[in-house]
């Protein structure tokens, strides 16, 4: 293409409107609407994800709200970890609560898919930590929005890098959805199997009998984004590691954060101080068979009495569970293994789109990798 030139704006002046809900605790109901929390938003994912959501009544979604949501906007995080960014799905189907704004690219100045891919590139999320670096809770708040610079490169690129970025994601989302019905069909069978068929004569035992919990460890090399082994902290994947400390395929449980979530992982990986990861004691009853037990436990209603909640492991381990006869377990397995085979092929399509996207995408808005002209003949007008 030659020499690219890009502008830097802005990131206020790029927007033709920023929604909250006031900054305040929104009402609450048993039922209703879906009110999305920061828990929700992950660079990870493309749409909103829906992890403990509260709910909202008519009234108050339709009183109690300066303005909602629409379709092709954008959630962006204010506050805990400020940047976080997800799409707005057609239709919506939430609502959003504090500590984040609906944010609206106008279209005239940037376009909004590119948008939406720079705030989540590596360069942006540097710049946006760097903007409140030394605060106790960190704070990314509207009247900030004008201290963040985004690149803006001509119009025929922006749709370029925005709909390639679009598009992996769209695939990965693909590809998660997949994988969530394909591990609900294997849990449901485990359910079957293991709880509501559950034999008198099985033997009474406890978890410590079955798998050990041993602490991740905290990390001294910084955590890069898309290259190396995993990082798991109690949320799932937050960076790579060029070191590993767990021989995959593994088992990883929150301990602080996201408590009690079960994560299972394929290949090496490096479980942090957030986490638990398990070592099994009986090794022939294979890794899947524990990974849907543990998914059956409320370890929710375990946590330690310190200041900061926490899945207390002697309280874990104490569980109660039945002991299904090893035979028993051989055939779960062998019955989930084309379920488990098509999770393994998927995940390993996620991580390599994950890549290519979070590798890509920098070097794309930086001008390192350049784009044919030939390339953006679709998007001359």
């Amino acid at each position: 293409m030659g020499e690219m030139k890009i502008d830097y704006v802005p990131f206020g002046t790029l927007l033709e409107s920023v929604a909250d809900n006031r900054g305040k605790t929104c009402p609450t109901s048993e039922s209703g609407i879906p009110l999305i929390a920061t828990n929700c938003i992950s660079n990870n994912y493309l749409y909103p994800l829906h992890l403990k959501v509260r709910h909202v009544n008519e009234e108050t979604f339709n009183n109690w709200f300066r303005a909602h949501p629409e379709p092709g906007d954008m959630i962006f995080v204010t506050k805990g970890s400020p940047g976080r960014v997800a799409w707005v799905p057609n239709p919506v189907g939430f609502c959003i609560a504090q500590d984040m704004v609906s944010i609206r690219a106008d279209d005239k100045k940037v376009y909004p898919k590119y948008l939406f891919a720079s705030l989540r590139s590596s360069i942006i999320q540097k710049e946006i930590e760097g903007l409140h670096v030394g605060t106790l809770i960190p704070h990314f708040k509207k009247g900030d929005f004008n201290d963040l610079y985004i690149p803006i490169p001509e119009r025929k690129l922006q749709e370029f890098i925005g709909d390639q970025y679009f598009n992996i994601s769209v695939k990965i989302d693909l590809l998660h959805r997949q994988n969530k019905t394909l591990e609900a069909v294997a849990e449901t069978i485990f359910r079957q199997w293991f709880v509501e068929e559950a034999q008198a004569d099985w033997e009474d035992g406890y978890l410590g009998e079955a798998i050990e919990l041993v602490y991740g460890k905290g990390l001294k090399e910084e955590i890069r984004t898309g290259t190396g082994y995993p990082v798991i902290g109690s949320s799932g994947v937050v960076g790579y590691h060029s070191e590993f400390l767990v021989e995959g395929p593994g088992i990883v449980i929150g301990r602080k954060g996201t408590l009690g979530k079960v994560i299972y992982l394929w290949d090496n990986f490096s479980p942090i101080d957030t986490t638990y990861y398990i070592k099994s004691k009986v090794e022939s009853a294979g890794l899947l068979y524990e990974y849907f037990l543990l998914k059956t436990l409320n370890f929710e209603e375990m946590n330690s009495d310190s200041a900061v909640p926490g899945l207390n492991r002697d309280i874990a381990l104490s569980t109660e569970i039945k002991i299904a006869p090893l035979e028993k377990l051989h055939k779960f397995n062998q019955f989930t293994s084309t379920f488990i085979d098509k999770l393994r092929n998927n995940t390993k399509q996620i991580h390599t789109l994950e890549k290519l996207r979070d590798t890509l995408l920098p070097k794309l808005m930086s001008g390192e990798v350049m784009v044919r002209r030939s390339n953006l003949k679709h998007y001359e007008n």
